[in-house]
């Protein structure tokens, strides 16, 4: 959990970017995109983890010809531990109900995984999220780890917001401190959880090459006043913020 203090330094743990991430941001005029990216995380019951996983590893085939997964991580530190997280991507929301139904009538899948692991699970959470729009989703340089930053951002949505974390965004880019994977709204999930009222959800995954790069490369963006002066802006429209270490599964697409 990242602790914000009066000093906005305090924040730029959370908006570290990578090096190249330049081409990540559109130029030309925003356009509506159905795409849908589904976040899941699954509490697992105590020392039921290692077996919950195992299980998906040898049975991920028969989910994954139903609809692509994009990364399939277990959550090492920020909150609860024995979380698996794992996001799914899917055309619109006409494809995923279709897949879903289609889920619920492949016996081979609710055979092997579904109906022998849901003793396994003590709680399941879904959100429905969109890229934003000036965005794309990226890939890593190679194996590493992964930081989901989530931001709750006041009311108003993203025509309040969306430019000055834009901008926080681009001067991080070309620091080098991170590398940029995503970044997601919520359209269906944590959207009014607090005492200001309405407000969005937004989460920023990171790359890094390990535990270590993340903390020097946090430790100089602290010290950078580029970097404290273009999240000046973005820190007025923050209500709080939260992290969780990941760390990617054999599995996982997304390394």
């Amino acid at each position: 959990m990242l602790a914000l203090g009066s000093r906005p330094t305090r924040l730029l743990a959370a908006l570290t970017l990578a090096p190249q991430v330049w081409s990540s941001f559109t130029t030309g005029a925003k356009q509506y995109d159905e795409t849908i990216y589904e976040f899941r995380t699954y509490s697992l019951k105590s020392s039921k983890m290692n077996e919950f996983l195992e299980n998906f590893k040898r049975n991920v085939h028969l989910r994954t010809s139903h609809s692509e997964l994009v990364g399939y991580w277990s959550v090492e530190f920020g909150g609860r531990l024995n979380k698996a997280f794992h996001i799914w991507k899917y055309d619109n929301f006409a494809h995923r109900a279709a897949i879903r139904k289609a889920l619920g009538r492949d016996t081979e899948w609710q055979g092997k995984f579904l109906i022998p692991n849901l003793p396994l699970i003590d709680k399941q959470e879904s959100e429905i999220t969109h890229l934003l729009s000036w965005c794309k989703l990226e890939k890593p340089p190679k194996e590493g780890i992964y930081e989901m930053v989530i931001f709750q951002m006041k009311p108003g949505g993203p025509l309040l917001w969306e430019e000055a974390l834009k901008k926080a965004i681009h001067a991080y880019a070309s620091q080098g401190y991170s590398k940029l994977i995503g970044v997601f709204h919520t359209d269906y999930g944590a959207l009014d959880r607090g005492t200001v009222g309405f407000f969005y959800e937004v989460h920023v995954l990171w790359w890094y090459e390990n535990a270590d790069n993340r903390a020097a490369g946090r430790h100089r963006s602290h010290e950078d006043p580029r970097v404290v002066a273009a999240v000046q802006e973005s820190v007025s429209y923050l209500v709080s913020q939260q992290n969780m270490l990941l760390i990617p599964t054999s599995f996982s697409p997304l390394k």
